[in-house]
């Protein structure tokens, strides 16, 4: 059994100075909802055995938060293909993974996160907004055997959803 978490980047500025959309940061909320989700993942105890990442500069921050503030001990890739890709690319990305990993969070964008997902889990209509979580369990020994069709959605949790519960982000346990 693998476990995949799609984690679409906090919010952006909009109103930052950048001068091409890659080169666009996270705004505040972004910063706090990325530190939050990385403490609830590991809150969990779904901390990654690795994470990849969109190369723009707004995921890449999304990423290193998360990680920072869940305490993930894995390494973060950066993954040029994961900006503006398609599903196909991201799913050709999901394939090539080592096959000993078992938990893996790719960071990315829209249009490709909600496609992503809804094409996993079999054609569904998904949505996953700024700094939206997406846990999806496939039942395969290789990623190589990952195709659209093949998941189950577990979960999807947003930023907005933990504080309206009231979650802790302190409070975390050891995967």
């Amino acid at each position: 059994m693998k476990s995949l978490v799609l984690f679409r980047h906090g919010k952006s500025d909009w109103d930052a100075g950048y001068d091409v959309d890659h080169s666009r940061p996270l705004a505040k909320r972004g910063r706090k909802a990325a530190a939050l989700m990385g403490a609830y993942l590991a809150g969990v105890g779904e901390r990654p055995d690795l994470v990849i990442t969109s190369s723009a500069r707004r995921a890449r921050d999304t990423a290193e938060r998360a990680a920072a503030r869940g305490r993930w001990r894995c390494e973060i890739q950066v993954a040029d293909r994961l900006y503006e890709a398609s599903p196909e690319v991201v799913l050709d990305v999901v394939c090539g993974l080592d096959d000993d990993l078992d938990r893996v969070v790719l960071v990315g964008h829209e249009p490709a996160w909600s496609g992503v997902l809804g094409r996993l889990v079999g054609e569904a209509s998904a949505r996953v907004p700024t700094a939206a979580m997406a846990s999806v369990a496939l039942a395969i020994d290789t990623w190589r055997d990952v195709a659209f069709g093949c998941a189950t959605l577990r979960w999807l949790v947003l930023p907005r959803h933990l504080r309206r519960i009231g979650w802790v982000p302190g409070a975390t346990r050891d995967a």
